[in-house]
């Protein structure tokens, strides 16, 4: 037991640079209590005490903000930074090493008694506020943008943005669990520049052939504002 505490304050330091000392780490980790009351009331489940379990989990959550049901299965070093919001459900499982940001939920989408909550393999991390529904997989090392709603299987190493969420992007499993989410593709804006681009060149051709035809153009008075979605949207590419 001592060593598994010893483990998870270490995670600690290795998930959160702005962990400064051991006493911190372990009086002011809300993400940290809630896991070691996890590992206490999911005993109780494992040996059928449900009730004791279920009152010690929802006691946890209104010290720490943070839902775990005592039915979740989850692995070594598993870390929640900051974690207020954090839902878990009954049938999920989290393997090692995984990171979830506040506010993420793990949650079902049937009535059935049977797995009906996510699993997520080693080295998953999930951004800020993403929901993550039903009985599928995230694969080792997938990464799920903050805000994101993921309603199907992730492949391994895959990072996934939007709602509902998409792959945006596929690579090798990795062991490293950071999630640039400034760096993160954006699909919407990728369709709204494939539309810009698209417009541009109508309009070209449209002005050959008024020039051909000498007809005189009426005044366009959307112009202008599509000269700013060009500038907002614009990645440099020159659309």
């Amino acid at each position: 037991m001592f060593k598994t505490i010893r483990e998870d304050i270490r995670n600690v330091f290795t998930k959160d640079p702005a962990a400064r000392g051991t006493w911190e780490a372990v009086f002011c980790y809300p993400g940290l209590h809630a896991l070691w009351g996890y590992r206490i009331f999911h005993w109780f489940w494992q040996i059928k005490w449900h009730f004791l379990a279920r009152w010690l989990s929802h006691v946890t959550r209104f010290l720490t903000g943070i839902e775990i049901h005592p039915g979740a299965t989850i692995g070594r070093r598993f870390f929640i930074d900051h974690g207020m919001g954090v839902v878990i459900g009954e049938t999920s499982v989290i393997g090692d090493d995984v990171l979830i940001y506040k506010g993420v939920v793990l949650g079902g989408t049937s009535l059935s008694k049977g797995k009906r909550h996510p699993t997520l393999e080693n080295n998953v991390v999930i951004g800020s506020n993403a929901t993550v529904l039903g009985n599928i997989t995230l694969g080792e090392g997938a990464r799920v943008g903050a805000g994101s709603v993921v309603v199907k299987s992730v492949p391994a190493g895959a990072t996934v943005v939007g709602i509902p969420g998409r792959v945006v992007e596929e690579h090798k499993p990795q062991t490293v669990t950071d999630l640039e989410h400034g760096k993160l593709p954006d699909p919407v804006a990728e369709a709204v520049r494939y539309i810009l681009a698209e417009q541009a060149k109508i309009e070209k051709r449209c002005e050959e052939l008024e020039k051909l035809g000498g007809i005189i153009p009426p005044e366009d008075e959307l112009k202008d504002r599509l000269g700013e979605l060009a500038k907002e949207f614009d990645d440099g590419s020159g659309i």
